[in-house]
């Protein structure tokens, strides 16, 4: 079994909303004993709380499951071994990851809307509020790596 880990800030709003979409693409795309997702915080700041009830909403509209049991738990340098891909959201949790891992020699650590073929950073909805087009942005870039597992 692959896994792949959506790394955020805190935990709370764009990296859990990553894990369930990506599930949801994974089950519909029938890879679900190949490959699960998972999700992780690049800091300390949210540690044990749950999804953002925003976070919530928006996957609740777009009828996406969601661990409802989700807590917030930080990523550590072991973390690098046990995933296949680490899938960060900006460019600051690109930084904090690859501080975090000490480094990337096998190329797994992503921005996620790399797998859309765009560089743009995921905004953090906790500051800007902007949920909607955070869930799009995070969608667009699930939907492109979950093509890219089917093929393989």
């Amino acid at each position: 079994m692959k896994k792949l880990l959506f790394v955020c800030h805190g935990n709370i709003c764009r990296s859990p909303m990553a894990e369930a979409i990506m599930q949801y693409l994974i089950k519909e795309k029938g890879l679900e004993d190949q490959y699960v997702a998972e999700s992780k915080a690049t800091t300390r700041d949210a540690l044990g709380s749950g999804i953002d009830p925003r976070s919530r909403r928006i996957l609740e509209e777009n009828k996406i499951p969601y661990d409802r049991g989700h807590r917030a738990s930080q990523m550590t340098a072991e973390d690098y071994d046990k995933y296949e891909y680490l899938i960060c959201m900006d460019e600051e949790n690109f930084a904090d990851m690859n501080r975090i891992t000490g480094g990337d020699p096998e190329r797994k650590e992503r921005k996620i809307l790399e797998f859309a073929g765009s560089f743009k950073d995921v905004d953090d909805p906790w500051y800007t509020n902007d949920f909607d087009t955070a869930y799009k942005d995070i969608y667009r870039g699930c939907q492109a790596l979950a093509e890219k597992l089917a093929e393989n």
